[in-house]
């Protein structure tokens, strides 16, 4: 799609949909990172077409409850079939996005690759998402989340009990945060460029490369000699007492983040520690601080402990479970969780203060929308093709892994 006919397109459509309003994307149904990707592309207004696969959905929590799916319409196709090469390129002729997570080569042998995608829309932005990349020694091999940040050396940031392992976060480190968000401004980046020039392009965003990029300011306090390439040892990593966590006396846990003097001092008033305790960078009475700091958290709840720094510059705040933010009072207001379709979820971020993203649509479900997408997007050829039943597909009762 040119920029003039993007721009036109977007001009016909309410700006409330988003600063990506008339930007069209097609996405090739994956997991993880890639879905977020296009979800995040969706709740600023792009018009997202998922290209689903017959047959029974992927592991996951079911089509109907899986959010990253939503403000998005989906077709099916069968690649494998003589036709369904054909029908993607029918597709990306009129898109200005592609996102893909395949291993490397499995969209050159589909006849959906780079080469032909952009022969077909020679503006066209190809987004390619994988865990190592589109070359190395580990570009063919299998992979989650948790081996990538391993590799690039962010797992081991990340702080566990005294002398264990480093602790799993949930996989929004590697896949989404290294993964996700740097495939989109990767995309968007070149978005820009294309529109400048008509002149597409391929993105390879790897989730090692994205994780590894997150440390750069670990890299200049290491030249410094102000980190430690050793776990739990860092002013931000645990190793400082007055930025960890504590246990409190119901079982619940405060974080603590009292880096500033000033802060620290707050802190170290409305926790109850005495004159005589450690002061805050006597770094050979660290071990006592920390004994000291667990020691009064251990001696009231977690609910105790948030009313004495609630609104205050202590730096300090309850540890939530995902139930408990949804109904924080901050988060409440800002209206960060919502519930859509009777969904309770994340609202869309950032915030724009003249095109607000919005939830528009709930999780699309697999080839609910072919019809419209043939409509809107001038492909007659992909209304006569045969498609799964919707209804059949959207089972909610499937285990998730």
């Amino acid at each position: 799609m040119t920029a003039e006919l993007s721009n036109q397109t977007a001009a016909t459509l309410p700006a409330a949909h988003g600063p990506l309003t008339g930007v069209r994307v097609v996405e090739l149904a994956g997991l993880g990172p890639g879905p977020f990707a296009a979800m995040l592309l969706a709740d600023l207004g792009a018009d997202v077409v998922r290209v689903d696969r017959p047959g029974p959905p992927p592991l996951g929590p079911g089509p109907a409850l899986d959010v990253t799916n939503r403000n998005k319409r989906s077709v099916v196709v069968d690649l494998k079939a003589p036709d369904g090469p054909a029908a993607v390129l029918d597709l990306v002729e009129r898109a200005d996005l592609l996102i893909e997570g395949y291993r490397p080569g499995v969209a050159e042998r589909l006849g959906i690759g780079p080469e032909a995608c952009l022969a077909r829309n020679p503006a066209l932005v190809y987004g390619r998402m994988t865990g190592w990349g589109q070359d190395g020694p580990l570009a063919d091999r299998a992979g989650h989340d948790i081996g990538y940040i391993a590799t690039a050396g962010v797992l081991g940031l990340v702080a566990g009990e005294a002398g264990g392992p480093p602790g799993v976060p949930a996989n929004l480190l590697g896949d989404y945060a290294g993964g996700s968000l740097y495939l989109v401004v990767g995309l968007l980046a070149a978005l820009h460029h294309a529109r400048a020039t008509g002149t597409g392009q391929v993105v390879d965003a790897a989730i090692v490369d994205g994780s590894a990029h997150l440390t750069a300011m670990l890299w200049g306090l290491k030249a410094a000699g102000h980190w430690h390439d050793t776990r739990g040892a860092n002013l931000l990593d645990g190793g400082a007492p007055y930025y960890a966590v504590y246990r409190t006396a119901d079982g619940g846990h405060m974080a603590v983040g009292a880096l500033e003097p000033q802060f620290y001092a707050e802190f170290a008033r409305l926790l109850g520690l005495r004159p005589d305790a450690p002061g805050q960078h006597e770094v050979a009475r660290w071990p006592e601080l920390r004994t000291l700091i667990a020691a009064r958290f251990a001696t009231r709840t977690r609910a105790d402990w948030t009313a004495v720094f609630e609104g205050t510059d202590a730096c300090t705040a309850p540890v939530l479970s995902l139930g408990e933010a949804a109904d924080h009072p901050q988060l409440k207001a800002r209206g960060s969780y919502t519930e859509h379709h009777g969904l309770v979820q994340p609202a869309p971020a950032p915030r724009f203060s003249a095109t607000p993203g919005a939830l528009r649509r709930p999780p699309a479900l697999p080839g609910a929308d072919t019809a419209a997408v043939a409509r809107d997007w001038n492909v007659p050829a992909l209304a006569d093709r045969p498609q799964d039943s919707a209804s059949e597909r959207a089972g909610t009762d499937r285990p998730h892994h």
